[in-house]
């Protein structure tokens, strides 16, 4: 029994699985939002249109979400903070980082999804990506004609910075 794509912990076929072949539904926005995980990992295109809002259907691009997830090796799912999204909830929010290597790279995908339920079914709505920080320098920046930080007493320009 492999473990689930989702990072739950639990065998996929315990976990995801019953969830993208229709024998279970998701009760809560976080548990859809796994699934959908899983089923871009899966290549479950159909399920992602599915359990996306009928409102948001139309312009969907069925095709185009099957082979991205069919190029990607899916590599994990990191759950950072819910909001709202419980069984008893009408509407909730997702934020998460899927990690997953393309051409060779690897990618951090960081979105904020926001989920509905209607007539007892959660449905993905719509994501809002989240920006990457911006790296903050750890040591003072070096003038190019201040003394090299190496100790050589040359200028940086002559030295570490050429």
């Amino acid at each position: 029994m492999a473990a689930c794509y989702c990072g739950s912990g639990v065998a996929y076929e315990n976990c995801c699985e019953p969830i993208l072949d229709g024998t279970t539904k998701a009760m809560t926005a976080e548990v859809l939002m796994r699934a959908r995980y899983s089923a871009f990992a899966a290549h479950k295109a159909e399920f992602l249109h599915q359990s996306l809002h009928p409102d948001h259907r139309h312009d969907h691009d069925i095709e185009a979400t099957r082979r991205w997830s069919e190029n990607a090796q899916w590599m994990n799912l990191q759950v950072v903070e819910l909001k709202g999204g419980t069984e008893t909830d009408e509407e909730g929010s997702v934020e998460f980082i899927a990690t997953y290597k393309e051409k060779g790279v690897v990618r951090p995908h960081h979105e904020i999804s926001r989920f509905l339920k209607q007539d007892g079914d959660w449905y993905f709505v719509d994501g809002q990506l989240v920006p990457p920080k911006p790296e903050m320098r750890k040591q003072p920046k070096v003038g190019r004609n201040e003394p090299c930080p190496c100790g050589s007493g040359k200028k940086f320009k002559k030295c570490c910075g050429a």
